[in-house]
């Protein structure tokens, strides 16, 4: 993978603002003709560095108007268990993120929930289905004041 130049640059902020932007549009932008724009979109999908296009959904228009913060610690981080845990976390469509993080925890998990007595239910779910779950903390959000997956590249 060779670096990015000052024009693949503009391209992903393009990209990042607006994933719908027509390839003609994106041209004009960036400073060059459709056809070398789009060579270059092509050339960032196939080394990874675009991984995808998403529509961003208000969690609010949803329903979903709890979003916490869990942290959590395991007594056995085995690779087997880590995996096991993994592949449980998977399958929790509550669950929007999870880290595997240094520090006081094992893991960091956020999620969005319709409801407190949901939030409830999703703790009681991770202790059954992980794997020596020795310590939990939680911190349910009042206010969010910023949420980008914007990356300067």
């Amino acid at each position: 993978m060779r670096p990015l130049d000052p024009i693949d640059r503009k391209i992903l902020h393009a990209l990042q603002q607006d994933g719908r932007v027509t390839m003609t549009d994106l041209a004009a932008q960036v400073g060059l003709s459709a056809t070398p724009c789009t060579e270059r979109v092509r050339r960032l999908e196939r080394e990874g560095i675009i991984s995808g296009y998403h529509a961003r959904v208000n969690p609010l228009a949803l329903g979903l108007r709890v979003l916490v913060f869990i942290e959590i610690r395991v007594s056995n981080k085995s690779p087997k268990v880590l995996d096991e845990i993994r592949q449980s976390l998977e399958k929790l469509d509550e669950i929007t993120e999870c880290h595997l993080v240094t520090g006081d925890f094992d893991y960091l998990i956020k999620a969005r929930l319709g409801a407190l007595e949901d939030y409830h239910d999703l703790l009681c779910t991770l202790h059954s289905y992980l794997p020596g779950v020795v310590m939990q903390r939680s911190y349910v959000v009042m206010e969010e004041l910023k949420e980008t997956h914007y990356l300067r590249a």
